[in-house]
């Protein structure tokens, strides 16, 4: 069923380049349990990746599945499963949940309960006594055993496990090899296991051994001892080191039909067949599958809750402390003529003055509730693609829609953009008296959050880490107040240049514009230390800023990453 003829993968298109694989050529058919085994760093995962398509690199050669050409008519979701070394599944769900969420993420609803199928799976993995254990608690082998029965709801005729075994005890490992040599016996299964271990090499139908990037064995297990004159297959690693890989490889192409299983070859006959796409939930349903998911892991993080709350109340109480009971009243400037000139000055200076301090005071507190929406809007999403990305791969590969992915995130964050911005400008507005049209300033509050938001989960799907993604989302959110040139003036000629980049200043600008037909207007218009755009031009630039982060959101998302 798998066909590898001359398959070679370079970092780069130049002949040049780094090979990390060459040549390498083998056959299985279904129904096989095959060992792909060799020293670190020889090509084992590589040559696992390049089989699903997720290597990065310059391929060469060609890989046939049921007859057909994956370059030209690649995997269906439901025919392949690649199973890393540790398993990815979110720690705060039970084993049941994970498989059910698996489940109804890959397989379309056949309009029966997915109970049977959840037990089912579970009794064939040997997790039935642990079904209401959150993954956090599982051992290292359960977990693994997870990441099998999550990876067969779709009934994938490729299982493709990538060091499964790594790290456990003999017992465990003797456990996982031997399941899967079941599970190669169903449904007419090609299981291909990447391991380090020689402990078990008696259950695979077929072992290849490789040797950096080359194949220099490809045969059944009894015959491995004999090609490479060693007592017991412990000595194989030694024995590697005796020659260059090149000698090996050259020796293996000379001495391969005395030595490999017929089905080792590339030449052995095959039935041509168009595959049909295994039945996929509509992008939809994805979408509300995971985001029913993404609340529940949140119910279960009581950190994570407590955390959003004291930020979503706490936040406001800092802008209305400088105005707690209402803002000061503007008073009036009485010039009479009966009035002496020096009088006159001086209350023009104190009048001043008082209308200056007002006037930082407003466009502060506007200002102070914009940035806090922005630390907000960065904690909402900085880390919400990049800490999960491993899960989304795997699940990527099974079926689901980048398109579902992105929309679930906009779903879910969409709910704390609305109550950080809605709670920010009712209890300002009722605590300091704030004046201006509530809902404008509400909706300006909420775009700016929306926007800084978006822009935070398009970094965290260009991050190579949840680290990497918290850090530039906060640099970023960092620059918002001194580049918005609402505290200190920005250059004449940098201005124009830099605001239409700045949410902050678009969010603050455009509650100012709420204040046409106040006193304060006026007032804090002449503080002002940047011109002010209009509220309509505010509406529409944070309307892009929040478009434009979700877009990057989903080029990162379609882009394909490591599993």
């Amino acid at each position: 069923m798998l066909e590898l003829d001359d398959v070679s993968l370079r970092l780069g298109a130049s002949e040049e380049a780094k090979k990390l694989l060459e040549g390498v050529t083998a056959g299985f058919p279904g129904g096989h349990f095959v060992a792909i085994i060799g020293p670190s760093g020889c090509g084992k995962t590589t040559l696992l990746k390049t089989i699903a398509g997720v290597a990065e690199g310059h391929e060469s050669g060609s890989i046939k599945w049921m007859g057909r050409n994956l370059a030209d008519d690649d995997f269906h979701a439901s025919e392949i499963a690649y199973v890393p070394q540790f398993g990815t599944a979110h720690e705060q769900l039970t084993a049941e949940e994970c498989v059910e969420f698996s489940i109804a993420l890959r397989v379309a609803d056949s309009g029966r309960p997915r109970a049977a199928d959840v037990a089912r799976l579970l009794e064939e993995v040997g997790l039935s006594e642990h079904a209401a254990q959150v993954v956090k608690t599982l051992s290292g082998g359960q977990r693994r055993r997870l990441a099998l029965a999550m990876d067969l709801a779709s009934h994938p005729h490729l299982l493709l496990c990538d060091e499964v075994t790594s790290g456990l005890d003999p017992q465990a490992e003797e456990e996982i090899v031997e399941l899967f040599h079941r599970l190669s016996r169903r449904e007419d299964r090609l299981v291909i296991s990447v391991t380090h271990s020689m402990a078990q090499l008696e259950r695979y139908d077929s072992v290849l051994v490789m040797s950096e990037g080359k194949v220099v064995f490809c045969g059944p297990p009894e015959k491995l001892n004999h090609y490479f004159s060693i007592e017991r297959a412990g000595q194989l690693y030694e024995r590697l080191r005796q020659h260059p890989s090149q000698a090996w490889s050259s020796a293996w192409n000379d001495a391969r039909k005395q030595y490999e299983l017929e089905v080792c070859s590339p030449t052995y006959a095959m039935e041509e067949t168009s595959a049909t796409a295994g039945g996929l939930p509509h992008p939809i349903s994805q979408f509300l599958t995971l985001l029913r998911r993404r609340f529940l892991i949140l119910s279960r993080s009581p950190f994570q809750i407590l955390l959003h709350l004291a930020l979503i109340i706490g936040f406001p109480l800092l802008v209305a402390i400088f105005a707690w009971g209402g803002l000061p009243d503007v008073k009036n400037l009485e010039m009479g003529l009966g009035k002496e000139l020096s009088s006159a000055f001086q209350e023009k200076k104190e009048f001043l003055e008082h209308a200056s301090e007002i006037g930082s005071l407003v466009s502060g507190i506007i200002m102070f509730q914009v940035v806090l929406l922005c630390l907000l809007g960065a904690n909402n999403s900085g880390r919400e693609i990049a800490s999960e990305r491993a899960i989304y791969e795997k699940e990527r590969l099974s079926g689901l829609s980048p398109l579902a992915y992105v929309a679930s995130k906009v779903g879910f964050l969409s709910v704390f953009v609305i109550l950080q911005s809605l709670w920010m400008g009712a209890f300002v507005n009722l605590v300091c008296d704030f004046p201006g049209g509530f809902l404008m300033q509400f909706a300006f509050l909420a775009l700016v959050n929306a926007a800084i938001t978006s822009v935070c989960l398009g970094i965290s799907s260009m991050s190579d880490s949840a680290e990497h993604a918290s850090i530039a989302s906060i640099y970023f959110v960092g620059f918002q107040l001194p580049l918005s040139g609402a505290v200190l003036a920005l250059p004449e000629a940098m201005g124009p240049l830099i605001r239409p980049l700045i949410s902050a200043y678009w969010g603050w600008s455009g509650i100012v514009q709420t204040l046409q037909g106040e006193r304060y207007y006026d007032i804090v218009q002449s503080v002002a230390q940047s011109p002010l755009s209009s509220g309509v031009a505010s509406i529409v630039v944070l309307f892009l800023h929040t478009l434009a982060g979700l877009v990057v959101a989903w080029i990162g998302c379609e882009r394909h990453r490591s599993i």
